[in-house]
């Protein structure tokens, strides 16, 4: 009884629950300038991929 009861409450909130299906929609960001785009994903990724040079660059003259 408990579990017909979970299983009704579970199904109408997924019909309720409805999101757009179409490509870009469900990520957390824009993908629609790519600019935009491409600014973020330099900002976020750039760090990361700098750093070891980075610190290669800082170590190397203490040889």
């Amino acid at each position: 009884m408990l579990g017909q009861r979970f299983q009704r409450l579970t199904t109408s909130v997924v019909r309720r629950n409805h999101y757009e299906e179409s490509p870009g929609k469900n990520l957390p960001f824009s993908v629609g300038n790519k600019w935009r785009l491409l600014l973020m994903m330099t900002l976020y990724f750039g760090p990361g991929f700098a750093a070891p040079f980075f610190i290669v660059r800082h170590e190397l003259p203490k040889k």
